[in-house]
């Protein structure tokens, strides 16, 4: 079945994107072995159950088992611990940012791992593996960051219960939707700068587990500001991307693809690009918070109704 095709981010040019895959079925050495001869290089042992593919089509990769036990126990009870954790706990393969051209290839790895048996996030009831999608900001201010910050709170229940995300990925904490408050925030916006947004992400959100991260972004625009309002919570990669962290990893599925979820990340980006639909999602927000009898169903009826009007799908 072909794939989709990757469509260009309309905000900027020349953006880089990391990708990151989180599965199972497969151990990281496999793992690195089909990577290796999917997209050529050379592969090395870089720590306990962690692999880097170095030279490859898509630049160097990281390959391991995404678990805390590996940097936390030694000998062989580490060793049964995480071979029993292979069941829950994904494979994860993260690239280096890539370029618009590199990003279908990483559909072909996708391929190549589905035909070696690896397992997407519906092959167990409590597995919930993600694609986590890593676009760098087209720039960093304010005009930036919160046109496309406002538009994915508004699309996220869309996104979140369209049918497109598991319901165990819902249920378990890493993607955790925004809170209402935070949204009545962005949709009531008015002339904010930078730290106004800086406090209304770091009041609401002091946690990575969103299904949009804005730590890194704003640990990279002000590290020590981010550090003191986790206070002690974890350090925090900081970096100019978004971390989308919504999207499942169905890798076994040959129906699913990275360009598909990918491509939910650009209507984001489209509806931050036109301020007048924006707009008339703000609006219709905050009529739908204001009404006593509407349910949450309702509102994703009515951002299906603004964007169908929009010509936007």
């Amino acid at each position: 079945m072909d794939t989709p095709a990757f469509l260009p981010l309309p905000l900027g040019t020349d953006r880089r994107a990391g990708v990151e895959i989180e599965f199972g079925g497969l151990t990281e050495t496999e793992a690195a072995r089909i990577a290796r001869d999917t997209l050529g290089g050379e592969t090395m042992a870089s720590g306990d159950h962690e692999l880097r593919l170095t030279g490859s089509m898509l630049g160097d990769l990281e390959i391991y088992l995404d678990t805390a036990l590996r940097d936390r126990l030694d000998g062989p009870l580490a060793e049964i611990g995480l071979d029993l954790s292979r069941t829950v706990v994904p494979i994860e393969i993260v690239t280096p940012p890539l370029t618009f051209d590199q990003l279908p290839q990483v559909d072909h790895l996708c391929a190549a791992l589905r035909t070696a048996g690896a397992i997407g996030t519906r092959d167990g009831i409590f597995l919930g593996f993600g694609l986590h999608l890593n676009p760098e900001i087209p720039g960093p201010g304010i005009a930036d960051l919160l046109p496309t910050l406002t538009a994915y709170a508004l699309l996220e229940d869309r996104l979140r219960y369209g049918g497109e995300m598991d319901v165990a990925r819902r249920v378990l904490p890493f993607s955790d939707p925004f809170p209402r408050g935070f949204v009545d925030c962005l949709a009531g916006a008015r002339d904010w700068t930078l730290d106004d947004l800086f406090d209304a992400c770091l009041s609401h959100n002091a946690t990575r587990n969103r299904g949009l991260d804005m730590l890194p972004v704003l640990a990279h625009l002000d590290e020590d500001r981010v550090a003191q309002a986790l206070d002690g919570l974890g350090a925090i990669s900081a970096r100019p991307a978004w971390h989308y962290r919504l999207p499942d990893c169905r890798i076994d599925e040959p129906a699913w693809s990275v360009a598909a979820e990918w491509n939910r990340w650009v209507l984001v980006e489209r509806i931050a690009a036109d301020a007048d639909v924006l707009d008339r999602l703000k609006t219709a927000w905050q009529g739908h918070r204001a009404a006593l009898t509407t349910l949450r169903p309702d509102w994703r009826a009515q951002v299906g109704e603004i964007l169908a009007q929009a010509g936007l799908t």
